[in-house]
């Protein structure tokens, strides 16, 4: 599941102004937009491991070259597709037919995979080493570890392999007892459920026993008859499954099972190693979600060592980071937490002593990118010149003093060489694709290594601004705007409105295209609309107080916030104020449904697709952080049950779910339209087979052309006209 007093304004006048010939299809919005119409790129760039000097991938007379460059240095051809198969044969491996993608940064080795095999070449000696065999590439959750040893699942079991012996670890894996797989539904920052040791020989993974969670039904319409898959589905306030850790060592092939005690239904979550690989650091999270132990466990014995420190929070607290040890200094280590209402960066010694807060203000840090050869300075990406940029900053650890590495008010992402004396910036702005350049950390010297074109260039487009309001107790939001292609203010246009709305979201940034992953807003801009968004209270990176505001009400500060959204759109003389639409996916639909039962005046159409219809039909883990469980918030989940207020709908509305959905069950939006047919109220609905949560690949421009046809149905564009020329009015 998953945001006037100062106008900041970001004109693209080059990009948007200028109105051409062309005009985007569906397909160029929504499919292309990820191909041939995506800002290009230099493919596979990266550091070469332990040097300053990077490569990438490059066609030279219509082959597959490496190249190599560094600051000082111009690009060089590094290695063509012969010389890496003269390198595989004299080694006496197979040779490949097409130039695979290769690691270079991971270590000395060059990591690539060859025939289904994941392999490691020496380019010093020439030798080759298998990691990952292709008998096994195809299982699931493979992971390979410095040791030489690879685990990986099969029916619902763990085993571990070092090439040539197979240890299957667990004996009772199945549907209810699952092995070395992500837990807690993906949540606190989970994604995987193995966790090597630092000299990869000890493996920690996670058990997870959801017996005592209720089967749900996902249907597989494709089969004749059609079956049912169940699948697990603990909902708000019902039993959760139960979650364990186990430590595997590779080299005495024996298992310990951590000590995390009772109760049961906790969360494990954020699991490091110590640097000696003789502790297992785990953040364990009560089911209220409001207080975290950070503890130590012997990894031979998976004894309770010490509890390093606790977080307590009135509403919630959520770890999404593992620890991170100091580099050369194994007592001290890195947490990052928004207890001073912000997440930021917090220096510890192994005992639990906070030896200095690294980072404070009122901006986020979004990401830590290591430390240079010192370990004396530590990089990370962070929010400090506005919510909606992205730099990178390095912090040094003994003072406490950080410095800014990349510039602009734009969206950088950034890689760092393992000295930390180089860095990769590779940053969009509203009106720039993509720029790469290399920065010289210590003389803060720059070179430019590509400047992508204009993938939309020749098409008419409309013009995007970014923008801040004030909602109703004057918190600044975020905005972005695309006028209509030759906007003329003494027209009237109908406007359509997208949101979300939901924590771990943002929608506006100050990047290419102001942060919209796709070009359907300049598709309908094209065609004669206002398209809006608004980033209200709940979303992402505005700081804790921000997201929080939403807790167990979900919905209504949203609500507010996009009153002010149409308060600022209904002042704006060339709004249609009877023709507007709202659109939302998932939060954002569960958002646009509320919105049009509670404000039925305002909208004259809307769409929610994946929408949440009632909260006690979403998971426990996300929903209990926000809610609370049912149970001790039943007014909190009876206001957000929109099954109950279906006869306050006024406008036009189409629900989309996906048919195999196990995010959003489908089970929210079949109780909408049951409660709507109840009362006598008319909704339009749509689903997609064999989709999930999102309806991707080339069934994408078809959803988008439903949404299309609704909103042009039922407010119909205002005409405009393609032809050469600028726009008429701001």
């Amino acid at each position: 599941m998953k945001k006037i007093l100062l106008i900041l304004q970001f004109s693209a006048t080059a990009f948007f102004g200028i109105a051409q010939n062309k005009m985007l299809t569906l397909e160029d919005a929504l499919v292309k937009n990820k191909t041939t119409l995506a800002p290009e790129n230099l493919h596979q760039l990266q550091f070469v491991y332990g040097t300053d000097d990077y490569v990438y991938l490059k066609k030279i007379t219509d082959k597959d070259v490496w190249v190599r460059g560094n600051f000082k240095s111009s690009e060089v051809p590094f290695l063509s597709l012969d010389q890496l198969n003269q390198k595989l044969k004299a080694a006496g491996s197979d040779t490949v037919s097409a130039m695979p993608v290769v690691q270079f940064n991971q270590s000395a080795e060059w990591i690539m995979k060859v025939n289904g095999s994941k392999i490691a070449l020496n380019p010093a000696t020439g030798k080759i080493r298998t990691i990952i065999n292709k008998t096994i590439s195809n299982k699931e959750n493979v992971e390979e570890s410095i040791g030489g040893y690879v685990a990986y699942v099969d029916s619902f079991n763990l085993y571990v392999t070092d090439g040539t012996f197979t240890k299957q670890v667990t004996t009772d894996g199945s549907k209810d007892i699952v092995y070395a797989s992500s837990v807690h539904r993906e949540e606190f920052g989970i994604t995987k459920g193995t966790f090597w040791s630092n000299n990869g020989k000890q493996l920690a993974f996670y058990r997870m026993d959801q017996s005592m969670v209720t089967d749900y039904p996902i249907i597989d319409w494709s089969q004749r008859p059609a079956k049912n898959v169940n699948i697990k589905y603990p909902m708000a306030g019902d039993k959760s499954h139960h979650v364990t850790v186990g430590v595997y060592n590779a080299e005495t092939q024996s298992v310990v099972w951590v000590k995390t005690g009772e109760p049961a239904e906790q969360y494990l979550t954020n699991i490091a190693w110590s640097p000696d690989d003789k502790y297992i650091f785990i953040a364990v999270l009560n089911r209220a979600q409001n207080y975290m132990q950070l503890n130590q466990y012997e990894a031979a014995s998976g004894l309770f060592m010490k509890t390093v420190f606790e977080e307590h929070d009135d509403k919630y607290v959520e770890p999404l980071t593992p620890m991170l040890f100091v580099k050369n200094n194994p007592a001290e280590f890195i947490w990052q937490s928004n207890r001073d209402g912000w997440n930021h960066l917090y220096l510890y010694t192994i005992n639990g002593t906070v030896l200095k807060q690294l980072t404070k203000g009122n901006w986020e840090v979004l990401d830590v990118k290591g430390f240079d050869d010192t370990g004396e300075n530590l990089f990370y990406a962070a929010t400090e010149e506005s919510p909606i940029t992205r730099n990178l900053y390095e912090v040094n650890l003994k003072t406490g003093i950080s410095k800014r590495i990349t510039q602009g008010a734009d969206v950088h992402t950034a890689q760092v060489s393992n000295d930390g004396n180089s860095v990769i910036d590779n940053f969009s702005a509203t009106d720039i694709p993509r720029t790469i350049q290399l920065i010289d950390t210590k003389a803060a010297k720059t070179k430019l290594l590509f400047n992508a074109p204009n993938p939309l260039a020749g098409y008419s487009l409309g013009r995007l601004s970014i923008f801040t309001i004030n909602n109703k107790i004057g918190t600044l939001l975020y905005c972005r705007m695309y006028k209509p292609v030759n906007f003329d203010s003494t027209k009237k246009y109908p406007v359509i409105v997208y949101w979300y709305g939901g924590s771990h979201a943002q929608l506006i940034t100050a990047g290419w295209n102001g942060g919209a992953g796709d070009y359907w807003f300049q598709y309908m801009a094209e065609r004669g609309y206002i398209v809006f968004s608004l980033d209200t209270r709940g979303s992402d990176n505005r700081g804790k107080a921000f997201e929080q505001a939403m807790f167990r009400r979900i919905g209504d500060v949203q609500m507010e916030d996009m009153m002010s959204g149409v308060n600022y759109l209904q002042s704006l003389p060339y709004v249609d104020q009877k023709n507007m639409g709202l659109f939302g996916w998932s939060f954002g639909g569960f958002n646009t449904v509320d919105f049009m039962l509670n404000h039925p005046d305002v909208f004259k159409a809307a769409v929610a697709g994946g929408p949440v219809t009632d909260w006690r039909y979403y998971e426990i883990m996300y929903t209990e952080r926000y809610m609370d469980t049912p149970q001790e918030n039943p007014q909190g989940y009876a206001a957000t049950d929109l099954t109950r207020q279906v006869d306050k709908l006024k406008g036009k509305l189409l629900l989309i779910h996906g048919l195999q959905d196990p995010v959003v069950v489908q089970q929210n939006s079949v109780r909408f339209v049951r409660a709507a047919i109840d009362k006598n109220i008319q909704v339009d609905y749509m689903i997609y087979p064999g989709h999930e949560h999102n309806v991707l690949g080339k069934d994408r421009a078809h959803l988008y052309q439903k949404v299309t046809d609704y909103f042009m149905q039922n407010i119909p564009p205002t005409p405009v006209h393609t032809g050469t020329g600028g726009p008429k009015g701001e």
